[in-house]
């Protein structure tokens, strides 16, 4: 009776480990702006991986605690097949990026598929607590343990955006002859005549003013520009065709105080549009760059 018991434990502690792991994967599945993953068919793959995932995070718990250790190295093969997704995001998105107008650039590709890679360790470790806290005590403190990792999950899933490392405000859009500015800042020189009024009529300008000087650092990573230039085209559009150089979104520093000016043509011209999609552009983790941590800097 003990044994059947027992037993039965293992059994319920896995059942409730694979759906909190599975409902742990689901939420932080999400098809937004930036149309990735595609529906429904690059969904179904990642939510078969968070079903493997989730599987290997529940039973990983039993075989420890009768010391069958060598299943452990299940986990090993799981982190390389993850791995393996990790590629495969960046090979796709790779592709995918030379036939858009404005592209994502490495660097928000790099970190797209790092964050495909990473969910589905929280998938393990939800299922994995979900069931820990199941086996050892009862269901009921396996519900509550699978509940706080899936608030814990959804916590780090979420990034830090631009609002948190720079002032961003609306630049004035100027065309003085052949050159452009945004605000004092000069953007680029444009010949024609027609580009020139094309800015004059659809050209919205920002200005990201960096809070330190961590923050200025980040701000003039190419791939944090980048990544500014193609949310805010995404979500706004973007008055170009290919073969129009002139009319590419671009983004300049000014060398004297680090702030980024930005020149976008969306083909909806909404300023107050573009200033809320800027402070939403999420920071990426590759571009953060810290020149105060530096023994150097601290020691001057």
């Amino acid at each position: 009776m003990m044994n059947w018991l027992f037993l039965e434990n293992y059994t319920s502690g896995i059942v409730l480990g694979v759906m909190f792991g599975i409902t742990s994967r689901l939420t932080m599945l999400r098809t937004d702006y930036r149309q990735y993953p595609t529906y429904p068919h690059g969904k179904i793959i990642h939510i078969a991986l968070g079903v493997i995932a989730a599987g290997l995070g529940a039973v990983a718990v039993p075989s420890l605690l009768n010391k069958d250790y060598t299943a452990i190295t299940f986990l090993s093969l799981a982190a390389q097949q993850f791995r393996d997704v990790r590629n495969m995001e960046r090979q796709s998105l790779l592709q995918m990026d030379k036939m858009e107008l404005v592209t994502r650039g490495t660097t928000y590709i790099e970190g797209i598929a790092m964050v495909f890679e990473g969910r589905n360790y929280l998938v393990i470790l939800t299922a994995f607590v979900t069931t820990f806290f199941s086996i050892l005590w009862h269901w009921y403190a396996g519900i509550g343990a699978g509940l706080l990792s899936l608030i814990i999950s959804n916590w780090l899933k979420k990034g830090r955006s631009l609002s948190d490392v720079a002032e961003v405000s609306i630049g004035e859009v100027r065309v003085e002859g052949p050159n452009v500015y945004v605000g004092s800042i000069f953007m680029m020189n444009v010949g024609l005549k027609d580009s020139q009024e094309i800015i004059r009529k659809h050209g919205i300008g920002l200005l990201f003013k960096p809070k330190n000087i961590n923050c200025r650092a980040t701000l003039a990573n190419l791939g944090q520009r980048q990544a500014i230039l193609f949310d805010i085209s995404t979500i706004l559009g973007v008055y170009r065709d290919s073969g129009d150089p002139s009319l590419v979104p671009i983004a300049k520093l000014d060398k004297d105080d680090g702030t980024l000016g930005v020149l976008i043509l969306p083909q909806d011209y909404a300023p107050d549009k573009a200033l809320a999609a800027a402070l939403r552009v999420p920071m990426l983790e590759s571009a953060v760059r810290m020149p105060t941590e530096s023994a150097a800097r601290r020691k001057g």
